[in-house]
C-alpha cells in the first residue's frame, strides 16, 4: 500500500487528528511529511481544512509541529477549489506571502490539486496573480511550472507567456533584497526549465530573448535554468550555445546579485 493510502486509512480510524500529525510532522526538521499532507487533503473536510489553518505564525512558527498542522489545512483548500468553492482563491492569494515558506509551497500544492481538472482556469487566475505582488508571482509561477499539469503543448506555452511576463517585471524593481522577490528569484531559477521542455520549439524561441539581458538578477536566473539536466536531456548543443552566448554579455551597473 503506498504511503498516502495507508496515512488515509490511518486518519479514517481517528478520532482526533492533531495529535498523530504532530507526531508524524517531519518537524522540526529539513521535511515535511508531504505524504501525510496528501492523506489529509484526501480525507479531510472543510471545517477539519479551516480549523488547521487557524495555526497562524503566532500560534505555528517556522520548522515546528504545528507549522505542519497549518500546512495541511493550506493544501486541503486545493480540494475545495476542486469542489467549487472558488472563493477560497482569496485566502490562498493571501497565504502567498505568509512569512512560512512552507504555508507559501503549501499554497502552490493547493493551487496544482485545482490544476488537475481545472487547468484552462487556474492559468487565466494565475494570470491575474502575476501582476501582484512578488509573493504572488512566485505562487503562479510554481503551481503552473508542474510536469504533471503540462501535457499539453498548448498549456506549457501560455505558462511560457506568463514566465516571460514575470521576468521582465524585474526591471522595474527597485528592491532587490526584498524577501518576496528572492523567493520569485529562486522560483525563476527552476521554473522555465520545466516548462521549457514541454514545449522546446516555442520555449527556446521565448527563452533566447533574455539571453542578452544585462540585469544580473535575470541573468542569473538564465544561467540556473541553463543548468538544469532537463534541458540538457532537450537539446544538449543549444544549451551549450546559449551558456557561450551569456558569458559574452556584461552584467548591468543597476541590479543587484
Amino acid at each position: 500500500m503506498k504511503k498516502i493510502d495507508a496515512y488515509s486509512e490511518k486518519l479514517k480510524n481517528l478520532k482526533t487528528w492533531d495529535e498523530y500529525l504532530l507526531c508524524e510532522s517531519g518537524l522540526p526538521g529539513p521535511r515535511g511529511n508531504l505524504e501525510l499532507i496528501y492523506a489529509v487533503t484526501a480525507v479531510g473536510k472543510e471545517e477539519t481544512f479551516l480549523r488547521l489553518l487557524e495555526f497562524t505564525p503566532d500560534r505555528a512558527p517556522v520548522n515546528t509541529p504545528q507549522e505542519f498542522l497549518a500546512a495541511c489545512g493550506t493544501v486541503g483548500l486545493g480540494k475545495l477549489l476542486g469542489e467549487g468553492k472558488t472563493e477560497y482563491f482569496a485566502w490562498l492569494r493571501r497565504l502567498a506571502a505568509d512569512p512560512r515558506w512552507r504555508i507559501r509551497e503549501g499554497v502552490a500544492m493547493a493551487l496544482q490539486i485545482y490544476g488537475e481538472s481545472h487547468l484552462v482556469d487556474l492559468i487565466e487566475r494565475m494570470e491575474q496573480w502575476a501582476e501582484g505582488n512578488a509573493y504572488e508571482k512566485r505562487a503562479a509561477a510554481a503551481a503552473l511550472c508542474e510536469p504533471r499539469l503540462l501535457g499539453k503543448k498548448n498549456d506549457a506555452v501560455k505558462v511560457l507567456k506568463l514566465l516571460d511576463k514575470i521576468t521582465g517585471s524585474f526591471r522595474a524593481t527597485k528592491d532587490r533584497k526584498d524577501e518576496g522577490f528572492l523567493a520569485l528569484k529562486k522560483g525563476l531559477a527552476y521554473c522555465w526549465s520545466v516548462a521549457m521542455v514541454h514545449a522546446p520549439a516555442e520555449g527556446k524561441l521565448v527563452f533566447e530573448r533574455w539571453l542578452d539581458e544585462t540585469d544580473k538578477d535575470i541573468r542569473w536566473i538564465v544561467k540556473e535554468n541553463l543548468k538544469k539536466n532537463r534541458l540538457q536531456k532537450m537539446d544538449a548543443a543549444w544549451v551549450a550555445d546559449s551558456l557561450a552566448r551569456i558569458a559574452g554579455g556584461t552584467d548591468g551597473p543597476d541590479s543587484r546579485v
